[in-house]
């Protein structure tokens, strides 16, 4: 079966959004072939800095038929769009079609079945391709050229200069013919910019396309490029004693600027090695899409050499190249260096700082402690609805201290990491290089002197950020990431930013994983509840002003009230605190929801088992570590052999009483024992009695193994109940009685879990 081969030539694409124009064009070709009625058996995408190409094998040569229903114009309609109508489905007279009835939009002409009879693969594909690329997916496009003003003229990423596209098969190619624009489809590609001679190359089908290229220095396959870039730079790296400094994301956007990868070697001056490495790192993959070095056998050292990757191969060698950007990234380099300084530098008029040092308890001889005060003095702001960073900071440390004694956390350590863990935002380092706040802050707090447990929560306060980022064990850490991330949380679900479907522009499910995360490493049980309504109750000095409208409009309405808040008696203000309590009550709610299908799909993750989740997690949990042993004790116990029989009988009294409220039976609320008849009711009744004392003290000290094992004492009064008493008695008053104790037992096992969710 014949291939099809589409390339579209362009200038360069930027290499961020190569892969995904290479995956859309693919969807959109084999989506529109299939809609055509044609099949395929394999299809492959390509990408460069200058093409995009999908290679599709194995397509059908003829289009299958298709059997659609068919719409047609208004009775009313005139013979010309009548007749037009025919042309088009087929068929030689409108009798031959059904009339709809429509009382609102009048009758109209109706075929409940057509047959679109074959077509060739190659007039199919000419008609969908061009409305594919005119109509193609880029965020942004543009027109060029004579035709570019006028409103119909092609638009793309980048000037297009050819396409290709040829239909064949081992022996045969043939051109499929259409035209957009100026440029019409042809079996001419061209090779490297600058290492080809640039005349046209003339390809048959894929593997012909494929050498032709790669003679012309154009290395088709992305993946390929990326393999180069990675194993020429190590070779290089280990020919000089050097180990590569790897980065997969930046060899990836490298391979997309490059179409024939030449690995260089270049130099920087030693003195620049005193600035952090993380500096240098960013600076050289930021500025010139470097990759850096170390020396063999150390791990944290770079060295002054750096890779870079030339597009061409120079006649020199690449030494022009290497001076080129080592000059660059000298003065990259050098700006870097008087930032890491000024850093380090006080700042001027700290006169007119004192007012916040004061507030937040600073040293202002420090550098950090300055720039803390900087932050807060300038009324920096976080979010236009939540504050300035300076009241946030404000929060966090509070709700850290609260977290503080839950976790066996130094409180006076917590509340100076809490104090300076934002001060980095106001360093010129972080202005520059935003993904390094936190990591600045750690080695400047080291630079002033600052605990080490202080200086290494200040970086980690942001972790863990992602599925498969270190989660901090210094509970200093784990103290002020919490606050963090809860008053973040707590913030925007005040406001009403939560996350949607499709936009979470504050990463808020992140932070939601990262307080999951948190938690269940932790020995000690945290309740989120609380802490989710200190922050709210931390937040509502703005908040209620800003939106909820209610506190000091109440508060102040009141002719007895003169002045400010601050007169007003404090019973009226416990008042009308209630009332703003009333209102963020649902809220939190809401937020501590979200939290429970976040950790639904994270304990899904983790291994455990769908069912024994929903069994154990109620709306009001908010003890996540709880939660999880909880899971792990009921998926031990329902494997166990008490465990198979206490679900036997649950499943059976759960049928009855099923069975009972479709019929709408009227069940006692109350267990009467005085119309027990049989021995085995009142020993169920008796055995639950006890085990009600049992689970209840049990719960209380979160034993909840043992509170499952205890359960099992149950298993032959409720075995001997089924088999000797029949719950539905001729006798309304027995058999409600009865039914009754089945609902006893049903919230007894409730108390531990919905074993309903495990049948």
């Amino acid at each position: 079966m014949p291939d099809l081969l589409l390339e579209l030539f362009s200038e360069e694409i930027p290499a961020a959004l190569q892969r995904k124009a290479a995956c859309d064009l693919e969807r959109l070709v084999t989506e529109r072939l299939i809609d055509a009625g044609l099949t395929y058996e394999m299809a492959y995408k390509y990408w460069t800095p200058c093409r995009l190409t999908v290679d599709i094998r194995g397509v059908s040569t003829k289009a299958k038929k298709i059997q659609e229903k068919r719409k047609g114009p208004s009775v009313k309609a005139s013979k010309t769009v009548i007749d037009a109508f025919l042309r088009a489905v087929g068929l030689d007279d409108i009798s031959k079609t059904e009339i709809v009835k429509d009382s609102k939009k009048g009758d109209y002409y109706y075929i409940g079945k057509i047959i679109q009879y074959e077509r060739k693969a190659q007039e199919i594909i000419a008609h969908v391709l061009p409305d594919i690329i005119r109509n193609f997916p880029w965020q942004k496009s543009m027109r060029w050229g004579a035709a570019s003003d006028k409103p119909e003229a092609l638009r793309w990423i980048r000037p297009l200069h050819s396409i290709l596209c040829l239909f064949s098969t081992n022996t045969e190619s043939d051109i499929i013919d259409f035209k957009i624009g100026d440029i019409r489809s042809s079996n001419v590609t061209y090779g490297h910019r600058f290492m080809s001679n640039r005349r046209p190359i003339i390809v048959q089908r894929f593997s012909d396309y494929l050498v032709k290229l790669e003679e012309a220095k154009v290395i088709l396959d992305a993946g390929r490029r990326k393999e180069i870039i990675l194993a020429d730079a190590r070779n290089l790296s280990c020919s000089q004693g050097l180990d590569l400094i790897e980065d997969e994301d930046l060899a990836e956007e490298v391979a997309g600027l490059v179409e024939w990868p030449v690995i260089l070697m270049g130099k920087f001056e030693e003195e620049f090695l005193i600035i952090p490495s993380e500096i240098i790192r960013l600076t050289i993959r930021t500025n010139q899409k470097c990759f850096v070095t170390r020396k063999l056998g150390e791990k944290n050292t770079l060295s002054n050499y750096f890779i870079l990757v030339s597009n061409i191969e120079a006649k020199d060698n690449g030494k022009t190249i290497v001076i080129g950007n080592s000059r660059v990234l000298c003065a990259r380099l050098a700006d870097a260096m008087y930032f890491w300084r000024t850093d380090q530098m006080p700042l001027p008029n700290l006169n007119r700082l004192a007012a916040s040092a004061d507030r937040f308890n600073l040293d202002l001889k420090k550098p950090l402690d300055q720039r803390m005060a900087r932050l807060d003095h300038l009324h920096v702001t976080f979010h236009a609805k939540l504050g300035t960073q300076g009241t946030r900071v404000e929060r966090i440390t509070a709700l850290a201290m609260i977290i503080a004694p839950l976790i066996g956390a130094n409180s006076e350590l917590v509340r100076r990491t809490a104090v300076l863990a934002k001060a980095d935002l106001q360093t010129e380092i972080v202005t520059k290089f935003p993904e390094l706040q936190g990591i600045m802050g750690h080695k400047y707090a080291l630079l002033q002197g600052e605990n080490k447990s202080v200086s290494q929560a200040i970086e980690d306060h942001y972790k863990p950020q992602g599925p498969k980022d270190a989660v901090p064990s210094d509970p200093i850490s784990i103290a002020v990431a919490l606050s963090d991330k809860i008053d973040m949380l707590v913030g925007f679900w005040l406001i009403n930013e939560k996350p949607t479907s499709s936009k979470d522009p504050y990463a808020l499910r992140r932070a939601a994983l990262g307080i999951i995360r948190l938690a269940l490493s932790q020995k000690c049980s945290i309740h989120l509840i609380p802490l989710f309504q200190k922050a709210a109750q931390l937040l509502t000095h703005h908040l209620v002003k800003d939106n909820l409208k209610i506190y000091e409009e109440r508060l102040l309405s009141d002719n007895s009230v003169k002045g400010d808040i601050s007169s007003v008696p404090l019973v009226q203000k416990e008042k009308y605190d209630k009332e703003i309590n009333a209102r963020v009550e649902p809220v939190l709610r809401d937020l501590l929801s979200f939290f429970h299908s976040r950790l639904k799909i994270y304990l899904r993750k983790e291994g455990a088992q769908q069912n024994a989740v929903d069994a154990i997690l109620t709306p009001q949990d908010d003890d996540l570590l709880q939660v999880r042993h909880r899971i792990e004790a009921l998926t031990t116990f329902i494997k166990t052999n008490n465990g198979k029989k206490l679900l036997d009988c649950v499943r059976r009294a759960v049928g009855i009483l099923n069975s009972e409220a479709k019929k709408k039976t009227m069940i006692a609320e109350i267990v009467k024992p005085i119309f027990f008849s049989q021995k085995e009711e009142t020993v169920l009744y008796d055995t639950i009695v006890k085990a009600e004392k049992k689970i209840t003290i049990y719960l209380a000290e979160e034993d909840f193994s043992i509170a499952l094992t205890s359960l099992a004492s149950l298993i032959g009064a409720v075995n001997a109940f089924f088999e000797k008493v029949l719950v539905n008695d001729q006798n309304m008053s027995i058999r409600v009685n009865r039914l009754a104790l089945l609902v006893r037992l049903c919230a007894l096992l409730a108390k531990v879990a919905d074993f309903s969710k495990l049948f």
